[in-house]
């Protein structure tokens, strides 16, 4: 009998040691997954683009990719918290923005920016200063939106508002946030915008050299954004996310607080978002408030939904692919592509309710379901 009860010990000892290093390999930093060597895989394709096309093109596709960072985001929140955004457009601005103020400032060249002076500011304001800093410029871009969208979670989240209620919050914030833009012209630009960018780290932006290294820089943030969320995940807390998404209650009824993990997840969307924009804003070459209304912030879910929710891979994919169909036939048909993004939409959702990543069988992140975090927690 002892030696039965020793040799059952031993085996619960011994499956408990290799569940723990099951789980510690699965949130390792790199771990040999599939998805992560798609990843890479991608990545290094990405890099020789710029030897396939011209600088015009090279830019185009600099900017698609930003905002694929934004989709990578916006789908771990919505994919896998269940969290629909319909105000990204503010976290993406307050990224733009930031790089822009940076940009603005080094075109000035030490002298009050243009608009300012227009406005009748005599001064710089102290809050502009510092992003004199190229490194300023980007911590800004990546902490603000974060803090933001943390702030933001924890008065709502708290609250245990969620569903179409917190897309319309979300939405009404963005629409303030643009208001805010066009009506303190003297600080921001107005409708204008930041404009007339003429350099960065000393180069010209006009020039090829210069639009490459932001085309290097951006596919360096797309896939670190893809790399990061994957671990994210498929790590515990991917696991808790998803279990929060799927069964809210039965989670708080396991001891965990769905808010707190909401609002994590939804200020890590909210960063990638302001990367997404420091990095659009050199490529495009203007920052305005036109770019992060209530109209952008819609495209963005399409972007997801068109790609495929809860995928990452699928998500960059669909806002690759709208961007470039907004481009294109934006340009032959000007007056009826709205209707044809609308349109595109429905044919989604009705043909392909998983995206195209669900009808081309794309890889799908798949952490655990509630019942593991059950079982775990007994």
């Amino acid at each position: 009998m002892i030696t039965r009860l020793a040799t059952r010990a031993a085996t619960r000892a011994a499956l408990a040691a290799g569940d723990a290093q099951e789980r510690l390999v699965s949130v390792g930093p790199l771990r040999a997954h599939p998805l992560t060597l798609a990843i890479l895989g991608i990545g290094l394709l990405l890099l020789l683009v710029p030897a396939l096309l011209s600088p015009f093109r090279l830019n185009l596709v600099a900017r698609y990719l930003a905002l694929a960072i934004l989709a990578v985001g916006l789908d771990v929140a919505w994919g896998f918290g269940g969290m629909l955004s319909l105000g990204h457009g503010l976290f993406f601005g307050l990224g733009a923005y930031a790089m822009g103020m940076h940009l603005k400032l080094v075109a000035s060249a030490g002298a009050l920016p243009d608009f300012m002076n227009w406005s009748g500011v005599s001064a710089l304001p102290a809050w502009w200063g510092p992003f004199a800093s190229l490194p300023v410029a980007l911590v800004a871009a990546l902490l603000v939106p974060a803090l933001v969208g943390a702030a933001l979670g924890l008065l709502v989240f708290r609250n245990r508002v969620r569903g179409a209620y917190f897309a319309l919050l979300t939405q009404a914030l963005v629409a303030i946030f643009a208001l805010l833009l066009v009506g303190q012209q003297g600080y921001t630009g107005g409708t204008n915008g930041l404009t007339n960018f003429t350099t960065l780290l000393g180069g010209p932006l006009s020039e090829p050299s210069t639009q490459r290294w932001v085309y290097f820089a951006t596919v360096g943030g797309l896939v670190g954004a893809l790399l990061v969320s994957h671990q994210l995940v498929r790590s515990r807390f991917g696991r808790l996310l998803v279990a929060v998404r799927d069964g809210e209650e039965r989670v708080r009824f396991l001891g965990y607080d769905p808010a707190t993990v909401k609002t994590v997840a939804f200020g890590f969307s909210a960063a990638l978002a302001g990367l997404a924009g420091a990095l659009y804003a050199p490529s495009i070459g203007i920052v305005a408030p036109g770019m992060v209304g209530i109209v952008p912030s819609i495209e963005m879910v399409i972007w997801v939904a068109l790609g495929g929710r809860g995928t990452l891979l699928g998500a960059a994919a669909g806002a690759v692919l709208a961007s470039y169909a907004k481009t294109t036939f934006s340009e032959a048909l000007p007056s009826a592509w709205l209707y044809l993004q609308g349109g595109l939409l429905v044919l989604v959702i009705v043909a392909a309710p998983r995206g195209l990543a669900g009808a081309l069988r794309f890889p799908r992140e798949r952490p655990e379901a509630p019942e593991r975090l059950a079982a775990e927690a007994s």
